[in-house]
């Protein structure tokens, strides 16, 4: 089987890519590096010819509203008429637990127009929301801190390994497509507020974490339902501290 990875030289896509490619199959990491672009339409014929499955593991260079917008729209009209184009018999997306919760964030918007364009196209297809990773927990602390304070919002959060989506991508390629959407996420359920302080403490960052129920998550409030998966989530297996363990052994 011929899998095409939208993204595949990033974290998930690089992870993931190993895998498929471990179990024998013909992977083609796409990138603008190697080539293909789905910005500009640049190698998508040559790079999905005979292809079977597309896993895009795409994100936008900005977080800015516009931008990210522009992002998601321009590349998923590309990407899909290319698919339809080269016979593609299955689509499959990375996208975000909440996504159709948090309509004050532009980057939710954004992965919104992405899923209802996936939704519309006559690809089969599987949309997959993920919570979290914990390899952002630093840059959700950075964006929270003014001084030496992070303030953060106690709404439950599930954050989930890196490796855990990689398995669960990697699995959902090498399934029939749904025409819905799954959810995967951490074993571990807690504030965010709280997460995040281990994540400091653990990193002997000196910075302390307010619980603050008016703190925005990149620009959006959040409640205990915002971040958190429904019942029949897929859980990944590894939890805080062996993440944190994992990432701090020499690569």
């Amino acid at each position: 089987m011929k899998i095409v990875v939208i993204g595949g030289t990033g974290l998930i896509g690089s992870k993931t890519v190993a895998r498929l490619r471990a179990k024998g199959h013909d992977v083609l990491a796409a990138s603008p590096n190697s080539g293909v672009n789905t910005i500009t339409g640049e190698g998508l014929a040559e790079a999905l010819t005979g292809c079977d499955v597309v896993l895009d593991l795409a994100n936008s260079p900005s977080f800015e509203d516009k931008a990210v917008l522009e992002f998601f729209e321009t590349a998923g009209h590309n990407l899909l008429a290319a698919e339809a184009k080269a016979g593609v018999k299955h689509h499959i997306a990375l996208s975000i637990v909440g996504t159709e919760r948090l309509p004050e964030s532009g980057y939710m918007r954004a992965k919104l127009v992405q899923e209802k364009l996936i939704k519309a196209s006559p690809i089969p297809y599987t949309i997959v929301h993920s919570t979290q990773f914990f390899e952002f927990l630093q840059g959700i602390a950075d964006e929270a801190t003014v001084g030496t304070v992070a303030r953060l919002s106690p709404a439950f959060f599930q954050p989930i390994a890196s490796d855990d989506v990689a398995d669960a991508m990697a699995d959902v390629v090498l399934c029939r497509p749904l025409n819905g959407t799954i959810e995967i996420a951490g074993p571990e359920r807690a504030p965010m507020n709280e997460i995040v302080a281990r994540y400091l403490k653990a990193s002997n960052d000196p910075r302390t974490v307010e619980a603050d129920v008016h703190a925005r998550y990149f620009g959006t409030k959040l409640n205990d339902q915002s971040l958190v998966p429904g019942d029949g989530a897929r859980l990944g297996k590894i939890g805080f501290e062996e993440w944190f363990r994992q990432s701090r052994q020499p690569k």
